[in-house]
């Protein structure tokens, strides 16, 4: 079996009067994150990295912000939309994830986040790690202003061998 590999990369502002959503979890926090949907940074990174691997393109391309049938969406359900779109041709192997957040501490979030991922991927819980780092006071995320998070994910080819027929590849 052959072997893709996703990048996924995403920052949301953090603003009043929002809830906090992160890996599908809310967060007891007194701000939230900005966004179309329910703005759930951990997530869309995950969305970006499995598409990407899957040569997809990215989020904004599946689900535009100026589309009024994703405004505060959970982005949960976004991500089911894209398993169903990779399931066919890809499994997927792991997902690794980090949150950049001076605040709130998202260690005590960090297992039922892991439980809602797996869940809405389909996939083991053990294949879905989650790390979160501070920047000890630096750039924007370190003054509390937004949270950044970063993924990579590992797919698995379903079938065979894959052929280059000039820009599109052929399944043997």
């Amino acid at each position: 079996m052959g072997y893709r590999i996703g990048h996924g990369y995403d920052v949301h502002r953090l603003e009043q009067g929002k809830k906090l959503i992160l890996g599908g979890v809310e967060l007891d926090y007194e701000r939230g994150l900005a966004g179309h949907s329910d703005a759930d940074v951990l997530v869309h990174v995950i969305i970006d990295a499995l598409l990407g691997a899957a040569g997809l393109g990215d989020i904004g391309g599946h689900f535009p912000d100026n589309d009024a049938r994703y405004k505060d969406i959970s982005s949960l359900v976004l991500l089911g939309e894209v398993r169903g779109l990779i399931e066919r041709d890809y499994a997927i192997s792991n997902i690794d994830c980090t949150v950049v957040a001076e605040q709130p501490k998202i260690a005590p979030y960090k297992e039922a986040m892991r439980d809602k991922l797996s869940a809405a991927l389909q996939i083991g819980r053990g294949r879905v790690n989650i790390k979160a780092k501070t920047e000890e006071g630096l750039g924007f995320t370190g003054r509390g202003e937004g949270i950044a998070a970063y993924a990579v994910c590992i797919l698995e080819e379903k079938r065979g061998v894959i052929t280059d027929k000039g820009d599109k590849f052929t399944w043997l």
